[in-house]
């Protein structure tokens, strides 16, 4: 306590009083048995002055803050001239962090007498957890005018400065202090945060190491390695840092979830799923764990777990669109369409401006045989983004679904110009030849697809048939053969391959291939073999 020691040897008490038996008690260290002797100098009729004043200093010893106060401001009632009683009930008040009632008497105290540094020193402490850091800065600048080298006065400014975002000059006082006080911990503490406020990694774990050298177990040099080896995306040494602090604060919120965040980031799924169910067990309101637990739980098959994490999040806060996505995400993966179009939907509509869940929704739309809500969904999602070449292939073929061979040949080849080497706008663009009766079209179309390396049974197939109508023979029997090569069971591929060859003459090889076919598919006979 910052009051003058002298205040009991001050104190004269008459011998053979309360108070005397109180101040004897007091020099034998029985600072309990001493106030139960002032309590009876107050009904003796002792110098109530001298009685509140011992009394407050002695609850002061004892850590009696709250009966020390009552003390002192009782001694203030009597005396409103007594100004140390007003410092040491300031203090008293300091301590149960009663700040603007400890600033007021201190700002009391050096009315009365300016020079006392000691109340100016408690004055700027006080104001800076009043968060009027401008405030403390001036009464620590007067304190330092007259002792340049106090420590606590230096420290205090620091923080005034720091709560003033003058990051350089607090970190100069900090090293400061340091120079000539290499073990103090709370310039370093503070150091830390700065650095991690200002994304200086080199401070932070500068000053992180020299804590851990300086105290094994801080806390916050633990915190601040963690943060650097989180911005280097060195996972795995903030995974050991995180999981220190774990250790050191099991029942800490932020440090479980950033723990199950490196454990994530390291594939480790399973801890990291422990480790966010333990931070949501902590916090249950907070909506990131939620999601982020539904992310490990979907990534280890645990479907029905993902989906109530993810559900959770959005009852929590239903405006997050990546969680919603993920959510229809993981129905449509379930087969679970109709949900899972109905939250792409929901999504769509409240932002426009996300392509993938126009495209999600386009896309469930056109497999459910939707051609008119597919090419509502995939307009938008073009619209959003206009070079996604996917959605330029799916809304030409929900054109084509509806007839509109015009607009869906626009969008196909819209994509195509884009990704020339697109198989599927390629493909898609075959197909509508083929429909349109355009084979010189087709053909070069599947000619692309064939140079691009596509060999699917389809393909050759369909170029054969193509070739086949023009009297191409040779080329047609070739490309049957290789279709067949591919899906010996392809009935049709058999079946024309022999009307290909009956045509070349060949007619024994034709009907042993149109034997396969029939064995293959029997209905094929039928409007195949008349005269």
């Amino acid at each position: 306590m910052r009051e003058d020691n002298r205040l009991l040897e001050e104190l004269k008490p008459e011998k053979g009083t309360a108070l005397a038996r109180a101040v004897a008690l007091h020099l034998e260290g029985k600072g309990r048995e001493a106030l139960q002797e002032l309590d009876r100098a107050l009904e003796s009729g002792d110098p109530p002055r001298e009685v509140y004043a011992a009394r407050g200093h002695i609850q002061f010893e004892l850590e009696l803050y709250d009966e020390a106060v009552k003390s002192y401001e009782s001694l203030t009632t009597i005396d409103p001239n007594a100004q140390s009683a007003f410092f040491n009930l300031a203090v008293c008040q300091e301590k149960l962090g009663r700040w603007a009632e400890a600033a007021a008497n201190f700002e009391r105290v050096l009315q009365h007498d300016p020079a006392r540094h000691d109340a100016r020193l408690g004055l700027g402490i006080s104001l800076l957890h009043l968060k009027k850091a401008e405030h403390a800065l001036e009464a620590f600048n007067q304190c330092l005018k007259a002792e340049p080298a106090n420590e606590t006065a230096i420290f205090g400014k620091a923080v005034a400065l720091e709560l003033l975002s003058r990051f350089d000059d607090a970190l100069s006082l900090y090293r400061q202090i340091l120079a000539s006080n290499p073990n103090a911990e709370e310039p370093m503490s503070n150091m830390i945060h700065i650095g991690m406020r200002r994304g200086d990694q080199a401070l932070v774990s500068e000053i992180s190491e020299r804590l851990l050298a300086l105290r094994p177990f801080s806390q916050t040099a633990f915190e601040g390695l963690a943060w650097c080896a989180f911005h280097r995306e060195d996972y795995e040494a903030a995974s050991r840092y995180c999981a220190k602090l774990v250790e050191l604060t099991p029942e800490h919120f932020e440090r479980r979830y950033n723990l199950g965040v490196a454990l994530q980031k390291l594939e480790r799924f399973e801890q990291a799923e422990k480790s966010y169910e333990e931070a949501a067990r902590l916090r249950s309101d907070h909506v990131q764990t939620w999601a982020s637990l539904g992310m490990v739980r979907q990534l280890l098959g645990n479907a029905r777990g993902a989906r109530e994490a993810y559900e959770t999040s959005l009852r929590l806060n239903p405006e997050q669109p990546e969680v919603t996505a993920n959510l229809a995400g993981l129905l449509e993966a379930q087969g679970q369409t109709e949900e899972a179009e109905s939250l792409y939907a929901r999504l769509s509509a409240r932002h426009p401006e996300l392509a993938d869940a126009h495209f999600r929704l386009g896309y469930i739309r056109l497999c459910r045989g939707d051609a008119l809500g597919a090419i509502e969904a995939f307009e938008q999602c073009v619209h959003a983004n206009p070079e996604w070449v996917e959605a330029l292939i799916n809304l030409g073929l929900a054109y084509k679904q509806t007839g509109e061979s015009d607009r869906a040949l626009e969008h196909l080849q819209r994509a195509l110009a884009l990704k020339p080497d697109s198989i599927e706008a390629l493909r898609a663009l075959a197909a509508l030849a083929v429909e349109q009766g355009d084979d010189p079209r087709a053909l070069e179309l599947q000619g692309k697809l064939i140079d691009l390396g596509e060999r699917s049974p389809e393909l050759f197939y369909n170029t054969g048939l193509l070739l086949h109508r023009r009297g191409q023979l040779d080329d047609a029997v070739a490309l049957y053969r290789e279709a067949i090569v591919l899906r010996p069971q392809f009935p049709e591929a058999l079946l024309n391959l022999g009307h290909a060859l009956k045509a070349q003459g060949r007619t024994e090889e034709a009907k042993s291939y149109w034997r396969q076919a029939l064995e293959i598919k029997p209905e094929l006979a039928e409007g195949y073999f008349g005269d």
